[in-house]
């Protein structure tokens, strides 16, 4: 039989161990009594095949095999032999390897707002890691969500609301089980920031304690992983942070009573690097898979000898290993064999066409004065940044999990860290625009840098230009050409003999295009959210060019305010890191090829200030905001931003009408709390629709594009919820004076609050408006609906 154990590198484990092996933590032999499948507290549903199988599975094994399945080794030689899973990230495709493709990464990705292009995405990747004999996909992120948009590894994560992150976390759990590979969730829980995410020697700080109230904790923070676990999550990844005090890995409570419990999640929990801290810690307070150097034979048969571990404990750690790989399949010997990451099998198949819809999908339009966009075979065009071009050795760069940024001297179009794409090519916005250019007859100039300044020598061509590539750390251009003195033909204005500089090469272009990025990844936060050598690039284009377009990528919220009304700035695309086929996805929404119709993922900010939750440099992070982050704090507290989440244009109008609210399961609804019984994904009927909504837009423009129609929900005072919560979206394409029909299935869920006091989700009786509109603050219509009433 085939693969079982993970490999996981145990020199990322064994630098952080932070006890020794026979330490015990405040956990005891008690605490591994919860969350047991053997217990039968949770009905398995489409799991149960794969139970049976796990169990029988490991009923043939001894305990010292159990306790190398458990710690990531291979059997062999006994009744059973099984060599190990292979586990590798990410979301944007199987890191390191050759002859993949490089995705887009998964904040890209959630800017589509379009599910079917999110499961196509994920599939297509998951059959990849697949065709590669790679079992485990470290994916999908919805840990951190964004508590703040200083936070370094929002690349990695799908939106800053807890159901888009929701929706898209389910979507990929789906996909990769549906690719026949096993998704591992992450970070599990309330890993918010990079800084002091890792104990190191004597830290006083690290790693920090993520500090919630319950209502918190479960309506912002688990709401995501519900949707997982009920998606087919085969593994979860407990993080290095704490949560209200307790390493997330030892947590108990954390990981038996809500993970395993509450959502019912059947399989397995592995701690992120350097996560597992203490022997019965860990394994009583839920961790399913560990380090041998923590859980040798010796001493977890010790513990249960002395009562400090339990066989039934030992047992369900072992079928929680297995059971992922039943569910997907694996045993029917269809898989093909694992290959080194430089191997020549090619599973790219034709999905550099996904990634280039997708990158243009997800390009969200800000501005767009005077119909700038799109582009109509301008005579002339300049582009400016090196984030147009190339970087000078690409296009991947050295693995690292020291946090990058906060900007990049290339064009970016992957993360690093968790985040970091394997290009087989890369196709930049200067490669794109030029094929264009070419075939329009447009002539191009371009400067490759932020800075670059010279002068004509001699009336010969004066020193060459272009970043000298890589990740800036302070923001700068590695190098600045100065003005050369005493240059007699210094300044021509015309013609192909331009004196090198950006405002010369700015004045007269039909068309400018300044580009400019923002960076950040695993292993450190983001320092800034604006570049003032950026800015000052755009300035100055501006200044000399009344038709400026600004193209930015960027891996969280980018403040804009710098340049933003300036009425020379007369277009602004925005969008996450788009993968390979980035330059075609950008000139097609530059020249219309596309309609966008994304939509912000996150709020964009006037001012620094204006954002409510800082990086934590404290031992103790209490979110005292409570659900309040992102737009629901602007909401809250009535803080103006620049653009709100939700936004985007196109280039055609949509107009609303017709909206309908009809409760669909007023039975349901009788009752405050679910009556259904406890399964994967928590009660089975909070999944139930209780309200359908319909709405009829309409496009009345001259060009067919989709629309993202969202559904917002405002609550009873008494549910003690935000101003209004994103609870529904459907992207629709809709033809030139043309209309269609939306419609949105609310579930139960969607209408409940979090009960702390008789621990379950409640629909509060009362008044509930649904609005559906073009994003969090342009809600086009509205109704009110009275719900509940029920015990």
């Amino acid at each position: 039989m085939k693969h079982l154990a993970i490999h996981l590198a145990a020199a990322l484990l064994l630098p952080y161990l932070a006890t020794a092996q026979n330490s015990t933590a405040s956990s005891n032999s008690s605490s591994s009594t919860g969350g047991l499948l053997s217990n039968g507290n949770v009905d398995l549903g489409d799991w149960a095949d794969a139970y049976a199988k796990a169990k029988a599975l490991v009923s043939k094994l001894t305990n010292e095999e159990k306790i190398t399945l458990i710690t990531g080794n291979s059997i062999t030689g006994g009744s059973v032999n099984w060599t190990a899973l292979q586990v590798v990230d990410g979301t944007q495709g199987p890191q390191g390897y050759e002859y993949v493709t490089g995705w887009g990464l998964s904040q890209a990705l959630v800017s589509t707002w379009d599910k079917g292009l999110m499961y196509a995405q994920f599939k297509a990747t998951g059959l990849e890691f697949y065709g590669k004999g790679i079992e485990i996909v470290d994916g999908p992120t919805t840990g951190p969500l964004g508590r703040t948009p200083w936070g370094g590894r929002l690349d990695e994560t799908l939106g800053q609301d807890s159901y888009l992150s929701g929706i898209a976390f389910g979507i990929g759990a789906r996909a990769f089980s549906d690719a026949g590979v096993i998704p591992c969730g992450k970070h599990f829980v309330m890993n918010e920031q990079e800084t002091n995410r890792m104990a190191q020697g004597n830290s006083d700080t690290a790693p920090y304690s993520s500090n919630a109230d319950d209502k918190t904790l479960h309506e912002t923070y688990l709401w995501a992983f519900y949707d997982g676990v009920k998606q087919g999550l085969g593994n979860v990844m407990c993080a290095m942070n704490k949560v209200n005090g307790t390493l997330s890995c030892e947590n108990s409570e954390l990981l038996n009573d809500l993970l395993k419990t509450e959502l019912g999640f059947p399989g397995l929990v592995r701690p992120d690097a350097g996560a597992q801290s203490t022997a019965f810690g860990s394994a009583n307070g839920g961790l399913d898979y560990g380090s041998s150097s923590l859980w040798s034979s010796d001493t977890l048969l010790a513990g249960i000898s002395n009562g400090t571990f339990t066989q039934a404990r030992l047992d369900d750690m072992a079928i929680r290993n297995v059971v992922g790989y039943y569910k997907v399949n694996m045993d029917n010997g269809t898989m093909p064999e694992y290959v080194s990451s430089t191997a020549v099998v090619d599973v790219r198949g034709n999905h550099s066409a996904l990634v280039r819809s997708n990158g243009a999908a997800s390009l969200v339009l800000l501005k767009n004065t005077d119909n700038a966009l799109p582009l109509k075979k301008p005579l002339s065009m300049a582009i400016f940044g090196s984030h147009a071009g190339p970087v000078m050795a690409g296009p991947n760069y050295e693995f690292t999990v020291a946090g990058s940024g906060p900007t990049y001297d290339g064009h970016l179009a992957g993360g690093s860290g968790g985040g970091q794409v394997s290009f087989p090519y890369l196709i930049t916005p200067q490669h794109a625009l030029t094929s264009r250019a070419a075939n329009d007859g447009t002539m191009i100039r371009w400067i490759l840098n932020n800075t670059y300044t010279d002068t004509i020598d001699s009336g010969i061509g004066g020193s060459t230009g272009g970043s000298g590539g890589g990740m800036s750390g302070n923001g700068t251009a590695p190098f600045k050409l100065k003005k050369r003195a005493a240059i007699a033909l210094a300044g021509l204005s015309g013609g192909t003999s331009l004196s090198q500089n950006i405002p010369d090469y700015a004045t007269g272009a039909a068309v400018c295009l300044a580009f400019i990025n923002a960076m950040s990844g695993e292993g450190a936060d983001r320092t800034e959210l604006r570049n003032t050598e950026q800015d000052a690039m755009v300035t100055s284009v501006a200044s000399n060019c009344n038709n400026t377009i600004v193209v930015i990528n960027t891996v969280g919220a980018r403040i804009l305010d710098t340049w933003i009304e300036n009425e020379n700035v007369t277009a602004v695309v925005y969008g996450g890191l788009l993968g390979q086929e980035s330059g075609n996805a950008l000139v097609d929404i530059l020249y219309g090829d596309v309609n966008p119709s994304a939509r912000l993922t996150h709020t964009i900010a006037k001012n620094e200030s204006d954002y409510n939750v800082e990086i934590c440099k404290t031992a103790v992070c209490n979110f005292t905001e409570g659900n309040y982050i992102d737009y629901k704090y602007f909401d809250k507290y009535n803080v103006t931003p620049r653009y709100e989440f939700g936004y985007g244009l196109s280039y055609t109008t949509f107009d609303y009408s017709s909206l309908s609210v009809s409760i669909t399961n007023s039975s349901a609804l009788e009752f405050i709390y679910p009556t259904g019984i406890l399964s994967v994904g928590g009660k089975t009927d909070l999944w139930d629709e209780v309200v359908s909504v319909s709405v009829t837009v309409a496009n009345n423009g001259t060009v067919d594009g989709n629309e993202v129609a969202q559904l917002y929900v405002s609550y009873p005072e008494a549910a003690d919820q935000p101003v209004r919560a994103l609870r529904g979206f459907e992207r629709t394409l809709i033809a030139s004076g043309a209309s269609a029909n939306v419609t949105f299935s609310v579930r139960r869920r969607d209408l409940s609050m979090w009960d702390v006091a008789a621990q379950e989700w409640a629909v509060v009786s009362g008044d509930y408006v649904f609005s559906v509109g073009t994003s969090s603050r342009d809600l086009r219509i509205s109704q009110t609906v009275s719900i509940g009433g029920g015990t």
